[in-house]
């Protein structure tokens, strides 16, 4: 066994320890798949990434991120928080001001002012309108009643996000989901605006959404992700390209789990931006 670096960075928090947690091993390397699958599923948290060597000239690194049960090509917290960690330990972009991730969805460029972080979002592997029966399957699961779905919609970048737009912010902090143990897979995104459009922020501080994740794995129940990155990015695509929002804005998430993450979304070069803040929480090594 070998020390590697190890940092787990606090993102998305609106104050100390008010985030999504990630755990970041760098200098990974000489792990393999199995080690590194093995590590995540001890850390048991939402993610785990491991910062490798690159292979496109034009990344400043490789990362690879891992839930407890599987390898995800790309999610958004693990982005910011491993190039804090990267940043952290003492990594210099090649790009100052701007550092260039490489993962499974291919480069991801990322900008930095101290703790804030903020990430291009990558462009959707699926969209468009859901079937009506997996619409009510995400009702079923989510115990919610299909007259408060505004909107359907696939927003998946990655993990396989099924995105609702609820009637209103409220209707989105009230959901319960059954958290039973089901066979197939579930990636739930829910999104409730306050006031009439959102765009006034007429939600708490200027909040214009609320937003929560819920993931289901085969055998598994339903839990709630904190704050969640991916689905804040398609989201965002989503309801900006659909009129409903505009560019900015801040989302916030992780209310009814008691923590208060807030998302931004900005536009920039025909793109739009996914950012927050992030704090390294935990700094030494681990071996592995």
């Amino acid at each position: 066994m070998t020390e590697h670096p190890f940092r787990q960075v606090d993102v998305f928090g609106n104050g100390p320890y008010s985030g999504n947690p990630v755990a970041v091993i760098l200098d990974a390397d000489d792990l393999t798949t199995e080690q590194m699958a093995r590590i995540a599923n001890w850390t048991n948290l939402s993610e785990t990434t491991f910062v490798l060597s690159p292979t496109d000239p034009a990344a400043d690194y490789r990362v690879r991120i891992f839930t407890v049960a599987e390898e995800l090509p790309f999610a958004g917290h693990p982005t910011l928080g491993t190039a804090r960690a990267w940043l952290d330990a003492g990594g210099v972009p090649q790009v100052p001001g701007r550092v260039t991730q490489e993962c499974g969805v291919g480069l991801v460029p990322l900008t930095h002012e101290g703790t804030m972080l903020a990430f291009a979002a990558p462009d959707r592997l699926r969209s468009g309108p859901v079937d009506e029966d997996d619409v009510a399957v995400a009702c079923e699961r989510l115990r919610l009643d299909r007259a408060d779905v505004v909107a359907a919609e696939w927003v998946d970048n990655g993990p396989g996000w099924l995105g609702l737009l609820l009637k209103d912010a409220q209707s989105v902090l009230d959901v319960r989901p059954d958290t039973a143990a089901r066979e197939d897979k579930g990636f739930f995104g829910i999104v409730g605006l306050y006031g009439d459009t959102g765009q006034g922020g007429d939600g708490p501080e200027g909040v214009a959404a609320e937003v929560r994740a819920f993931v289901g794995d085969p055998g598994a129940g339903l839990f709630e992700d904190p704050v969640t990155g991916s689905l804040n990015a398609s989201v965002a695509q989503w309801l900006t390209s659909a009129g409903i929002l505009a560019a900015p804005y801040e989302a916030r998430q992780g209310t009814v789990l008691g923590r208060d993450g807030r998302i931004t979304v900005t536009a920039s070069d025909g793109e739009l931006w996914i950012g927050g803040a992030t704090q390294v929480a935990v700094s030494g090594t681990i071996e592995a």
